[in-house]
């Protein structure tokens, strides 16, 4: 095990060069043949789901890991900590695995059972916290988290909502594959937004590229992100439950770029997970309930878009992930037709 820095870094080459970081990037990005048509423009979808643990937090799970080794406020016999919708979670515990850290993680309790036993098989702890509680209730994943790091020996909190190192993995690895996938020609870049790492470290890169490309947030209603880039307030009043994973927020996490982003849309359950579905049945593109989200905002926004545009939608996860909610008929229908 480690035990300098200087044995670190060379951990961090060895890490980077034989694990995960050789095999997380590069995911293709294909055009979506019926979505396309139905929405009358040039959809592409970057698949995230093919990176190593099915979804884009490989990018900043490596990432974030590798800087804090580097830094060394990563230690050798440390436990990774951090508040998670499943998806950082799994990339976590995949990495924790492989150096031989231990892993906690604080988890929503309407996290699919899927990724909560993908997290346990992983080794990692899962700590299943109430969803229907404020952000600064003690028993929230967040609160959770961060209790957990300041008790546990070697903590080290990866804090995907407020760490930089999220967006910056995305500037770095996202933002240019995409950039030379599209050979330049793309006029819109669609992510749902959560932590904001994607959205806003992806989207520097290619507004630095092409300042005319037009930046879409996609937010779940229940959330406070559209308000709070419209007006600047945060208002939790109007923050209520929802279904969906990894979108939206109760809190204003530091790693979105409000600024970047030129407008939010907001999504329902239903319509985003129907639109899931029927990508997959059509086309055999499986995503999970944020890539539907993302189809749905540009569903609703397809009066302004031209034949000749080409809009870029990041699919975050893999559908499998959700075999029990989104593609299960039974929960589709007690869960969200009951809930529009």
């Amino acid at each position: 095990m480690l035990h300098t820095p200087s044995e670190g870094k060379d951990h961090v080459s060895a890490f980077n060069s034989k694990c995960m970081m050789s095999a997380i990037g590069n995911t293709p990005l294909i055009r979506l043949k019926s979505f396309s048509e139905l929405v009358g423009t040039n959809v592409f979808a970057k698949l995230e789901y093919a990176n190593p643990t099915l979804s884009a937090k490989d990018r900043i799970a490596s990432y974030i890991v590798s800087k804090g080794l580097e830094s060394g406020k990563l230690k050798p016999g440390g436990t990774l900590i951090d508040a998670t919708s499943g998806n950082t979670g799994m990339a976590l515990a995949h990495v924790s695995r492989y150096l031989g850290f231990d892993c906690v993680l604080t988890v929503a309790d309407k996290a699919s059972m899927e990724k909560v036993n993908s997290l346990k098989a992983l080794g990692a702890k899962v700590v299943l916290c109430p969803s229907k509680v404020e952000p600064e209730d003690p028993r929230s994943y967040y609160s959770q988290a961060i209790a957990l790091s300041q008790s546990i020996k070697g903590a080290f909190y990866t804090d995907q909502n407020f760490n930089p190192h999220n967006a910056e993995a995305h500037y770095c690895s996202t933002g240019p594959e995409i950039w030379n996938q599209m050979q330049g020609k793309l006029t819109h870049f669609v992510a749902t937004v959560g932590t904001g790492g994607t959205i806003s470290g992806t989207a520097k890169y290619l507004v630095e590229q092409d300042d005319s490309i037009q930046v879409i947030g996609v937010d779940a209603h229940g959330s406070v992100l559209k308000k709070y880039h419209e007006t600047g307030i945060y208002d939790i009043s109007i923050a209520h439950p929802y279904k969906m994973e990894g979108v939206g927020k109760s809190i204003i996490p530091g790693n979105v770029n409000f600024d970047i982003i030129d407008q939010f849309v907001k999504v329902g359950d239903l319509k985003s997970a129907l639109r899931a579905r029927n990508l997959a049945k059509k086309d055999g593109v499986w995503g999970g309930h944020s890539s539907g989200a993302a189809l749905e905002a540009v569903f609703q926004m397809k009066d302004k878009f031209t034949p000749e545009d080409n809009i870029v939608v990041i699919f975050s996860d893999h559908g499998s992930k959700y075999l029990s909610t989104i593609y299960n008929d039974a929960w589709l229908e007690e869960k969200l037709y009951t809930n529009v």
